[in-house]
């Protein structure tokens, strides 16, 4: 009986270190701390300024690394159902869910914003959503990213350091946008663990923020074989969209795109969109496509709490709407992390 015992504790041990050959839902897990976001920041640090949507053009690339250039963690392997480029899902329930995404990114020759105002609207209505953070993006905004780091309400993602086109990228740069975008993560998860001092109670509140990122978003949507494989082989779940959902849109025409955004959700679906202050629009066209969603019957989730819903959809390759219509950006943007042309 003992003997029985050892033996399905060993296989399940190996079942989850190596993946099991039946398909298995991600562990579903908290993002942050409410006690955390609001012991370290006051109401007016969170609601932010209008400063803080400003873009600034760099004269010279900023190609400084982070302090730490690998995390000292490690994800999980990942399991092979979630394998691929995940645009959306297919669900398993009569519930109608989607997920809002928001990229927060800028190249090496620019410092972006942050929209305060989509923040503060997500958390007035209390939205549940997921934020893809680019490495250099967080460290030009360090209060601003443990914010969303220890807020409840959101999922963190990787968008890599400087935005790097993970199609053309040689794969040793490849390691370095991602991995460096992870050790800055956990480079701000230790600095609100210092912020927050070490009691029982704020052991176990630090315990609802992840060590690191699980999802990982391709900037342009591109990718190559091997890098999409390097990508798994570290654990990531490679998630896209199946909605592209904004444009500079003129504020006389939000409500239009919001209808016309809403068309075309299904349950299931990941909408992309932008709280960096580019393009402008997104917090004038945000509330119209919410309100819109709930109007339809839609419930707002995390993007893991989406792929707990149903199987994952996924594609051999990313893309904006249809294969190949991101390939132009090779030839603008070159590597990725600043403009060619």
């Amino acid at each position: 009986m003992k003997l029985k015992l050892i033996s399905l504790i060993l296989i399940s041990f190996f079942n989850q270190l190596w993946g099991s050959s039946e398909p298995q839902k991600l562990p579903l897990t908290t993002w942050g701390s409410y006690f955390i976001l609001t012991h370290c920041w006051s109401s007016s640090e969170l609601q932010g300024h209008f400063s803080d949507k400003q873009i600034q053009k760099l004269s010279t690339l900023d190609l400084m690394p982070p302090a730490r250039l690998k995390p000292v963690t490690s994800l999980p392997i990942l399991h092979e159902s979630y394998q691929g480029v995940i645009r959306a899902i297919r669900p398993n329930t009569k519930a109608r869910y989607v997920a809002l995404t928001f990229d927060c990114c800028e190249l090496a020759n620019s410092i972006t914003g942050y929209d305060y105002e989509i923040v503060n609207y997500l958390r007035s209505h209390a939205i549940p959503a997921t934020f893809f953070l680019g490495g250099k993006w967080m460290r030009s905004h360090p209060e601003k990213t443990m914010q969303l780091i220890a807020d409840p309400l959101f999922e963190i993602g990787n968008h890599t350091w400087t935005h790097g086109n993970l199609g053309v990228m040689p794969l040793k740069k490849v390691r370095d946008q991602v991995l460096w975008t992870q050790a800055q993560y956990e480079l701000f998860r230790e600095e609100i663990a210092r912020r927050i001092g070490q009691t029982p109670q704020t052991h176990q509140e630090l315990r609802k923020i992840p060590l690191l990122p699980r999802l990982i978003r391709l900037p342009y949507g591109r990718s190559n074989s091997e890098t999409l494989k390097e990508l798994q082989n570290s654990g990531f779940l490679v998630v896209q969209w199946d909605v592209v959902g904004e444009e500079n849109v003129p504020k006389e025409l939000v409500q239009q795109v919001a209808l016309k955004l809403a068309r075309k959700t299904n349950s299931g679906s990941i909408i992309l969109l932008h709280a960096n202050a580019v393009p402008k629009g997104t917090s004038a066209l945000l509330p119209y496509l919410v309100e819109e969603l709930q109007a339809q019957g839609y419930i707002f989730v995390t993007v893991s709490e989406l792929l707990s819903k149903g199987e994952p959809i996924v594609s051999p390759e990313g893309y904006f709407s249809k294969p190949g219509d991101n390939l132009m950006y090779d030839k603008i943007y070159g590597d990725g992390t600043h403009r060619l042309k």
